[in-house]
């Protein structure tokens, strides 16, 4: 077993090049204090605060603050500010009534607005409630209390990265010596053109504080026709394990950079599932580790097979995947790329090495000696780039746990096993259209909310306003 210490322990070694705020401070993100950010908004000349946080929607929101004095810095960073919540999360029972909610920075989180014109000094937020307590209904809550309900009943810390995977634009030149459709896969600069623009991503999100595993081009290359002349490249940046709210924050963070990158850039961006039929779209693929005592228990047990822990998450995995496509496959599209089937999940299986499984065990890499250079994942290639990264990591930790509650988990696990279903058909397909995709949801509506970790009443809120964005979305 590999017995790497747990990601985020790796503030105690020497980081080569540490976040900005990190060099500057001199100390771990542990150890940041309000004392501290009073003085680096001193001593750099910073000019606006920027507590930012996540929607329902799962993209990042800003309230800004230019403070007058120290005093009313400290308050922002020890306080917060109050905020709409019916506006923020309209789809999750908030009523307009009673909408108040705080906005709470969590001082560790602090980072350099990399695309601010004036100094700006970023923390991402926590959502209370008017009792003071963690907000039920925000996504950030939801995947905390997932993560740490995992911990306290298995012992398990469950970590996760996302391998984000975008397309970029522009049109064709007479100049262009690009690549053939879908066959990009990690070509390199002058075939491809958006690897600066990768490349000043990954060292950005370096600089805020964001670990990045690496990147590279991906398959999806879409030549231009003649009747539109804009090539699309597909890239992938894929993030280090972190625990699961981590995991989610690092997701959202990435695409934010991306964004901001490609409007400066002036390259169209897009993270949608397909951008043109018969071409691999994007997924967003997430990779799991189960880690106990400074250990990351892997797929496989000693005994060359599943280990339990592993069992659990599989066996999970395939019973509520579909479910989980409410927070992983959020658009019309998303039916679409796992229809075509190029490397895409279209039923319900796994397997090691299996890129058309739905929950796949990939090789480990390991050096001369044999020794894991990294730890061992369990990857669900389900999800896309329309992810609500918060709830669908929530939803991953919820179906472990209920994984380990199944008396036939040893017969779910061989009727969805890709190497005995080859000549059988392939096993049960994955939900092809919203409505079954909500019918799962409502089958496994108890399991999601067990341990009070989505509250109860919110699967049926949100099913309600999705079913009519859907229905509209369907008629367009």
């Amino acid at each position: 077993m590999d017995t790497t210490p747990p990601p985020w322990i790796d503030e105690e070694l020497t980081p080569i090049p540490a976040g900005r705020v990190r060099r500057l401070l001199e100390k771990p993100r542990s150890q940041w204090s309000v004392p501290d950010m009073v003085r680096l908004v001193q001593e750099q000349g910073v000019r606006t605060i920027a507590l930012m946080h996540v929607g329902s929607d799962g993209s990042l929101k800003t309230l800004d603050f230019t403070p007058r004095s120290q005093e009313h810095l400290r308050d922002v960073l020890t306080a917060g500010e109050r905020a709409d919540g019916s506006s923020l999360f309209p789809d999750m029972g908030i009523q307009p009534g009673a909408s108040d909610i705080v906005l709470r920075p969590r001082i560790s989180s602090a980072f350099f607005d990399p695309f601010s014109p004036y100094p700006t000094l970023a923390f991402l937020c926590e959502h209370q409630g008017r009792d003071g307590q963690p907000l039920p209904q925000s996504p950030d809550t939801i995947v905390r209390r997932a993560f740490e309900r995992l911990k306290k009943e298995t012992g398990v810390e469950l970590l996760a990265h996302g391998e984000v995977e975008y397309f970029l634009g522009k049109h064709r030149g007479e100049s262009d010596v690009y690549g053939r459709d879908d066959r990009g896969y990690h070509a390199t600069a002058p075939f491809v053109f958006g690897q600066t623009l990768r490349r000043e991503a990954m060292a950005i999100l370096t600089e805020i504080g964001v670990h990045v595993k690496y990147g590279h081009s991906e398959v999806g290359y879409i030549e231009a026709q003649e009747d539109d002349d804009c090539i699309w490249e597909q890239h992938e940046i894929e993030l280090s394990l972190r625990p699961l709210p981590d995991a989610a924050e690092a997701v959202v963070i990435t695409q934010w950079v991306l964004r901001n990158l490609a409007h400066i850039h002036g390259m169209p961006c897009s993270f949608d599932p397909i951008l043109r039929a018969g071409h691999a779209g994007s997924g967003m693929h997430f990779h799991l580790s189960p880690y106990r005592d400074r250990t990351h228990l892997g797929a496989i047990g000693e005994n060359g097979e599943l280990s339990l822990e592993a069992r659990w998450l599989i066996g999970g995995l395939t019973t509520m995947g579909g479910a989980l496509m409410a927070f992983g496959n959020r658009s019309a599209d998303s039916f679409v790329r796992l229809s075509q089937g190029k490397e895409a999940p279209s039923s319900i299986t796994w397997g090691r090495y299996n890129r058309h499984a739905l929950v796949r065990l990939p090789i480990q890499v390991t050096d001369q000696e044999g020794r894991a250079v990294t730890p061992p994942t369990i990857e669900f290639r389900l999800p896309d780039g329309s992810v609500q990264p918060y709830l669908l990591l929530a939803g991953v930790a919820q179906a472990m746990l209920h994984g380990r509650t199944l008396d036939n988990l040893d017969e779910i696990l061989a009727s969805t096993d890709a190497a005995r279903l080859q000549g059988e058909g392939g096993g049960a397909k994955v939900p092809h259209d919203f409505g079954e995709v909500a019918q799962a949801v409502r089958h496994y509506e108890e399991a999601l909310e067990e341990g009070g970790v989505f509250p109860k009443g919110l699967i049926r809120a949100m099913l309600s306003t999705w079913s009519e964005e859907k229905e509209m979305e369907a008629r367009r």
